[in-house]
């Protein structure tokens, strides 16, 4: 899964397909955030993807790092809440840590290094019902040679797996044990990017 050409038009192709899967799913998005959350997440994901859209063409004619990190100043800049701080800081720390034609092993160590840098930003881990539930084992399974068919259905797992769990962080731990039962919005929306990708990539469906 070499990404050895990652040019303007990849990176158009990349970012279009993970704004229009969130355009797609805002209003599922903001009922998941509603029953356990504040009830904006869709509503703030749509806005940072319209911005990225808006500043498609300036992204896409840079390198892929910078791109990355462009993008991810947007979410930062556009998306409210605790969503745009992490997933700004998730895209901006691939942007630092990858090279414009990244292998696997290189994509996966990036990745590596932006989860970890999501945690620090979040003062979060995996099991505590967020996004991270879902970029670990993405992340994992990447590392360990799985085929992007194998990815998305990672993701689509790891993002059910967080319906049973009772969230220890975010606005959804104050709901306690009522927590259970729902599906973090933000593992979500980290599902429905990865497939994004993994689609563009050659997952298919």
């Amino acid at each position: 899964m070499a990404m050895t050409d990652v040019g303007e038009a990849a990176i158009t192709a990349l970012a279009t397909a993970m704004a229009e899967a969130m355009f797609a799913h805002a209003g599922e998005l903001t009922d998941l955030d509603q029953a356990i959350g504040d009830g904006d997440h869709g509503l703030n994901m749509k806005r940072g993807f319209e911005a990225v859209m808006a500043e498609l063409p300036a992204i896409a004619a840079k390198p892929l790092p910078e791109a990355l990190k462009a993008a991810g100043m947007q979410l930062v800049m556009k998306v409210g809440g605790a969503s745009g701080p992490l997933y700004g800081t998730l895209f901006m720390t691939l942007g630092k840590e990858i090279g414009p034609a990244p292998d696997r092993q290189e994509l996966a160590a990036a990745l590596a290094a932006a989860i970890a840098a999501v945690k620090a930003r979040g003062k979060s881990d995996t099991g505590q019902k967020t996004m991270l539930d879902v970029l670990a084992p993405v992340q994992a399974a990447l590392a360990a040679g799985a085929s992007i068919g194998e990815i998305r259905a990672v993701a689509g797992e790891a993002a059910d797996a967080t319906v049973p769990m009772r969230a220890t962080k975010g606005r959804a731990s104050f709901l306690g044990e009522r927590s259970i039962g729902h599906m973090d919005p933000g593992a979500r929306s980290s599902q429905l990017l990865v497939e994004a990708v993994c689609g563009v990539l050659g997952g298919g469906r």
